[in-house]
Formats: C-alpha cells, sequence, structure tokens
C-alpha cells in the first residue's frame, strides 16, 4: 500500500511530488523518494523513515526537474534503508512501484548472470534492470517496458521515469491501483485519487493490464493484450480525500477491488520475503512456545475471520484454541488460566462487546493480542499488543477489505506459532510464506470472476433463502457469505458446516433452493462432493466455488461453477472470500438495496 505520484510537468516539481506524498502517509511507510530529470539526466533523492527526513535531504540537494516521481514505501523485501528506498535506478530508468513481484528471484538470477549489477535488496530493483536489458539490446523506452511487463508475475503498480526523455513518462498497473490526472499542459500518474488531489480533478483509472505512456499533452493507454485503449475520464472531489469511490459504483466495491494491495501491504508487515520467514516488527511480550491454549473473541465477521484462525493454529502450531462470540464470551465466566493468550479481533477497535471480553481477559491474568484496522483505537490501546491489519479506511458496512487483511493477519501469526512452537520445519515455514505471497495476484485473478458472478446474480436475487456449504477453513467462508447476503441484499441465508447437512438443514433442498458450496480441491474436497451429490438428488441448485483440479473431479453438472487458480490450503480463505463477496455484492446490485449502507446496521458497534 506505499505511495506513488509522477509528473510531466513545465516548472520544477519536486515540492509538487512532496506535497503529494504528504497527503500518503495514510497509507503507511518507512523511507521515502524522488527522481527528476535535472538537464536530461536521472537524479534521485531518497530517505530513510519520515518526510522530513527527505525534506531535508532534499534541502541539501536541490533537484530542480520539470518531470519527477516519487514513491513512500513499507518495506517488503529488504529492510528500511536509504539502499531499498524508491525510486530504484540505473543509468537508463528509474521506477517507482507498489506490490510484490513474486518472481523476482529467478529474474534476479538470470540479470545477474548476465552482468546486472544489484544495489538493493529488493524485488523493484529487478524492474529497473530488465527495462535497461531491452534498452541494450537497441528498444526505446515504450518497447522496453511493453516487452517486460509479461514477464512479471504478481500484483503491481509501476511508474517509470527515463534518462534523455523530459517528455515521458510511463505507467503499469497489474491487480495494484493507478490513476491517471489531467493537467493543462502537463500529465500526472498516482496510485489514488488523493495523491492527485493537489492538482488536478480530472482523472482516469487505469484497468487491470493497462499500461499508459504520458507526456506533457496526454497520455495513450495500451490494454494488456497491448491494444490502444480509451478509459473513462471523471471529474473527482479533491475534497473528499478518504471517502472517493473512484471508479466504482459503490465503496463495497472499491473495497473489495482494493483487497490484492492492502493484504498485499498486510503481508509485508508481517512477511520478511528476503529471508522467507514470518517476522513481527516488534517483540512478542510472551512466549509463544510455552502457551497451551489460545482464547480467541470476536464479532460479526472479525468472528468468522478467528474462526478460520482457529484451524490453522491448531494445525500448524498444535496449539488448543477456544474460539467465542465476544457477546457471549463477555457473561459466561470462562475460567482462564493466567499467562494465556486471548487474541481479539475487531475492524473498528472499538466494539463493545470485544472490549469487554479483552478487559475481562485481562483481569484473568492473560496476555491480549489485538487484531485491529485502527491502531489509535480503545482496543488497540488496552491490549497488551497490537498487530494491526493496515486495511486503510473501510467506508462499506459490510466488511470485505478488513476481513481478508484479518486473515492476512492470522495465517502470519499462524505460521510464525508454529515455528516458535518447533511444529514446522524452516523448509515448512518458507512453503507457506510462499504460499501467502502469492495471495494479492490471486485475489486479482478470483476479481475477474466478476462478470461471471454478475450474471449469476440475476437468477440468485429471486430467491427467498440461500445455503452455503464448507468444510474445513471453507465452512467459516460459508458462515461469512451467508452473513454477507443478508446483511447487504437481507436474502435469508444459512451456513452449514457440510457435514452437518444431513442432520437437518437437508429438509430443506427443493428444486427452489441455491445451494453455495464452497469446495477447493483440498483434503476435505471428497467428503464436500458427497455432500454435494445429496443437494443434487434433491433438485437443489448448486453453485460450486472450486479449483481447476477440483472442476474436473467433481464430475457432474451444476447450475453454475465458478473456477479459481490451483491453490496451497492456507490462503484459500483469503481468496475465495472474493467471489463469496461478489455473489453478496451483484445480488443486492439486482435487488436494488443500499449496498454501502444498509438498513439497520452500523459500521461500528460500540453498544451491547
Amino acid at each position: 500500500m506505499c505511495g506513488i505520484i509522477g509528473i510531466v510537468g513545465t516548472a520544477p516539481v519536486a515540492d509538487r511530488l512532496m506535497e503529494s506524498l504528504k497527503r500518503l502517509e495514510y497509507r503507511g511507510y518507512d523511507s521515502a523518494g524522488i527522481a527528476t530529470l535535472e538537464s536530461s539526466h536521472l537524479v534521485r533523492c531518497r530517505a530513510e523513515g519520515k518526510l522530513r527526513n527527505l525534506e531535508t535531504a532534499l534541502t541539501q540537494s536541490p533537484l530542480a526537474g520539470h518531470s519527477g516521481i516519487g514513491h513512500t514505501r513499507w518495506a517488503t523485501h529488504g529492510k528500511p534503508s536509504v539502499a531499498n528506498a524508491h525510486p530504484h535506478a540505473t543509468a537508463q530508468v528509474a521506477v517507482v512501484h507498489n506490490g510484490i513481484i513474486e518472481n523476482y528471484r529467478e529474474l534476479r538470477d538470470e540479470l545477474i548472470a548476465e552482468g546486472a549489477n544489484f544495489e538493493s535488496e529488493t524485488d523493484t530493483e529487478v524492474v529497473a534492470h530488465l527495462v535497461t536489458c531491452e534498452m541494450r539490446k537497441g528498444a526505446g523506452p515504450v518497447d522496453a517496458v511493453a516487452a517486460i511487463l509479461p514477464r512479471l508475475t504478481g500484483a503491481f503498480a509501476l511508474g517509470f521515469l527515463f534518462d534523455g526523455e523530459d517528455d515521458l513518462m510511463i505507467g503499469a498497473r497489474k491487480g495494484s491501483p493507478l490513476a491517471i490526472g489531467f493537467g493543462k499542459g502537463e500529465m500526472y500518474l498516482g496510485s489514488d485519487a488523493i495523491a492527485l488531489a493537489p492538482f488536478t480533478d480530472t482523472i482516469s483509472y487505469l484497468e487491470d493490464g493497462d499500461w499508459a505512456v504520458l507526456n506533457k499533452q496526454g497520455v495513450v493507454i495500451h490494454d494488456a493484450g497491448n491494444k490502444v485503449v480509451s478509459r473513462p475520464v471523471q471529474k473527482t472531489s479533491a475534497s473528499a480525500f478518504l471517502v472517493e469511490k473512484g471508479n466504482f459504483r459503490h465503496f463495497m466495491a472499491k473495497e473489495m477491488h482494493e483487497q490484492p494491495e492492502v493484504v498485499s501491504h498486510t503481508l509485508a508487515h508481517y512477511l520478511d520475503l528476503a529471508a522467507e520467514t514470518v517476522q513481527l516488527p516488534g517483540k512478542l511480550p510472551f512466549d509463544i512456545a510455552t502457551l497451551d491454549r489460545v482464547s480467541i473473541a470476536a464479532c460479526g465477521t472479525a468472528y468468522y475471520a478467528g474462526l478460520v484462525a482457529k484451524y490453522w493454529i491448531e494445525r500448524i502450531a498444535r496449539i488448543p484454541v477456544e474460539i467465542d462470540v465476544a457477546s457471549e464470551f463477555r457473561y459466561r465466566e470462562a475460567p482462564l488460566a493466567p499467562g494465556g493468550l486471548m487474541i481479539v479481533i475487531s475492524q473498528s477497535g472499538e466494539t463493545a462487546d470485544t472490549l469487554a471480553s479483552l478487559r475481562y481477559a485481562k483481569a484473568c491474568g492473560q496476555h491480549v493480542l489485538a487484531v485491529v484496522n485502527v491502531p489509535t483505537s480503545t482496543i488497540a490501546r488496552e491490549a497488551d499488543v497490537v498487530v494491526p491489519t493496515l486495511a486503510g479506511p473501510e467506508i462499506g458496512v459490510a466488511s470485505t477489505k478488513a476481513f481478508t487483511c484479518q486473515l492476512a493477519t492470522l495465517a502470519a501469526l499462524a505460521v510464525l506459532a508454529g515455528r516458535e512452537r518447533g511444529t514446522i520445519s524452516t523448509d515448512e515455514e518458507r512453503r507457506l510464506v510462499h504460499a501467502l505471497v502469492e495471495v494479492p495476484r490471486l485475489m486479482n485473478e478470483a476479481l475477474k470472476l466478476g462478470p461471471q458472478i454478475e450474471q449469476i446474480a440475476r437468477t440468485f436475487a429471486k430467491a427467498q433463502d440461500v445455503l452455503y456449504l464448507g468444510r474445513g477453513t471453507s465452512y467459516p467462508l460459508a458462515l461469512e457469505g451467508a452473513l454477507k447476503l443478508k446483511e447487504i441484499s437481507y436474502i435469508h441465508a444459512e451456513g452449514y458446516a457440510a457435514g452437518e447437512l444431513k442432520h437437518g438443514p437437508i429438509a430443506l433442498i427443493d428444486e427452489k433452493m441455491p445451494v453455495v458450496v464452497i469446495a477447493p480441491h483440498d483434503p476435505v474436497f471428497e467428503k464436500t462432493m458427497s455432500n454435494m451429490q445429496e443437494v443434487a438428488a434433491r433438485g437443489g441448485r448448486i453453485i460450486l466455488l472450486t479449483d481447476e483440479t477440483g472442476r474436473r473431479a467433481a464430475g457432474f453438472e451444476t447450475e453454475a461453477t465458478l473456477v479459481l487458480p490451483d491453490m496451497d490450503p492456507l490462503i484459500a480463505p483469503l481468496v475465495y472470500a472474493i467471489p463469496v463477496q461478489l455473489l453478496a455484492y451483484h445480488t443486492a446490485v439486482q435487488m436494488g438495496t443500499d449496498v454501502d449502507q444498509p438498513r439497520n446496521l452500523a459500521k461500528s458497534v460500540t453498544v451491547e
């Protein structure tokens, strides 16, 4: 969730780049930098820490270029340092980058073999060297970028500035958002409308796979197939700051599409991608290895995130986990042995029942770890340790990106606990970290199911009742899917563990009943298929969410099948959450409900 800003202008840009970077501080960062063209040559200024350090450096070594790029970085590959700060550059090109280049190791090894010298520990620097290699072969800047983009695996946004090219800037996006700003005699590139707000209220959002060539007079946008395309140009309110819908009809839609970026940001906070390990930013005030039980308390969607975490922690770290709805936990006077761990989960950090559970746990001598999205909240202040989810502001009442960022944080904690307790090997930790790194890219693939889901929603919206089924970590997703549908479409829905179907809910199945089956091809897939057969035998309308392997193995027809990429079972809940959210969203849109502010609901529940 780093910040990007670029200006192709007619006057010095360093001060204006700094102004924009200050507006992006809310995204979180640990270093910053600017590159401009001085007499057509690339010059950089970078600093570790806060923007005031970069301002000091610019005072000592001013930049006078009329075109430039700026960046606030949250460390992913490599510790916070000047060397790892953006922009990264060779003699030919400077680049700024949001996201993760998953295949950077293979690319780096290839480039080193060809004689490239790397100055940083980052994944971003490989992009600069790839472009440089193409240019040394005779390609111009535009052709060089077009040639290297297909080689990059991951979710990313990129901004390029070229030596000797005062009237050229290139931007590209795959998963992470990027916007173009239109000025009078100059053009802008930014990670969001907030970055562009000081300069223009006229913007165009790049779509996934787009790359754009900017000069002072305008922009040419290419799609993923290199075809020149046009994208809608719209007016935006500079004063809206954090509540800009962008190119989306609803905040919920915007926030669903932000998930690859914000989950990437969250994972970067907890994964040392260079060492391929999980590393919390600070030291925990308790020893995970000595814990004999973990308790979790949360409400609503956060409770379902905690239920997924129960599966992960027990399976990976072999610690028994007890989870409660916070409104029940606070009153049942559960016995808690001193020295245990209580995890409380809340988007707002102000949820009354969860806060009461925290206070009860502390009174019982528990260590309290808070998973929250607002680090200044009451829960954050009263907990012993805070692990933030870094989802950014979430405006839609129905939680989407906060949920998946909670899952990302909890997955990292589960892997950390497994390592500290010796229940997973170094190789297994590395494998799980690799799986987590793939999440933003796979989320981006899941978002591409939107048009297919929109078609399903046309008939789905006519249902009066819906069942969701899943096993293992897909069971909490079934509960979450049913909750989302109830929240924003007002259709009655229930989530069940698939094995419970024959213990009662199967009586509800008839030819009018849609049944959403969440079934990645994991160790319990065959069992879930048996339950799905029971639904099919009774005429139920099956909507199957699975992967390509699962689709081939299912063996019979469904009303609709949504196919996601194959993936490690650990990360399936994060990725499968997206089609579950999209199904609720498009159904609600079909029904004409108020998606962002559903009736009777509040974003933060601060009363019992």
